[in-house]
């Protein structure tokens, strides 16, 4: 079957009409407030409750607040965190607290930012940060080691200070 096609006008066959109601849409757009972003120098606002990347916190003495009771590990859906626990051995400058992580892994390419590290932590040793822009140029770049997630996550100060040594030391005098 064959479908005829009607034939154009003359000013058709010019495409000015076409070309004019291009330009309309142009100049409208153009005269329009701006809204692209200039991503480095400006920065997207975040909302309250953004869940962002998951990070290590230290105390005010720069100590691990992770004790390595990887419930973040089990609870994690993607199992994008990888915690290997320190051993038997035990070390001096922490022998008054509880065990540190040998290795905290987080593949941040596999983590679906939901949150349930953050919630789970008895210790309040993971926080979701604000960071939206993670990037790397290789996949290894993107698996983040117990120290750079201690240097992106800063320091917490917790209420509870049952790591300081003369708060525990009160504690077990008044136990006794």
């Amino acid at each position: 079957m064959i479908i005829k096609r009607n034939p154009l006008t003359w000013l058709e066959k010019l495409y000015i009409p076409a070309l004019i109601s291009g330009f309309k849409v142009t100049l409208s757009h153009f005269f329009r407030k701006k809204v692209t972003m200039q991503y480095p120098e400006e920065k997207w606002s975040v909302p309250e409750g953004y869940r962002g990347a998951p990070y290590l916190v230290s105390d005010h003495q720069d100590r691990t607040k992770c004790v390595s009771c990887q419930l973040c590990e089990f609870v994690c859906p993607p199992k994008a965190i990888k915690i290997t626990p320190p051993g038997p051995e035990v070390n001096e400058e922490r022998a008054h607290m509880e065990k540190e992580p040998k290795e905290f892994e987080i593949n941040m390419l596999r983590c679906i930012f939901c949150g349930y590290c953050q919630e789970v932590c008895p210790e309040e040793a993971i926080f979701l940060q604000k960071d939206y822009s993670l990037t790397g140029e290789s996949r290894e770049e993107m698996i983040y080691d117990k120290d750079k997630l201690l240097k992106l996550g800063g320091t917490h100060d917790s209420r509870v200070k049952k790591w300081d040594k003369k708060a525990s030391d009160a504690a077990a005098q008044v136990s006794h």
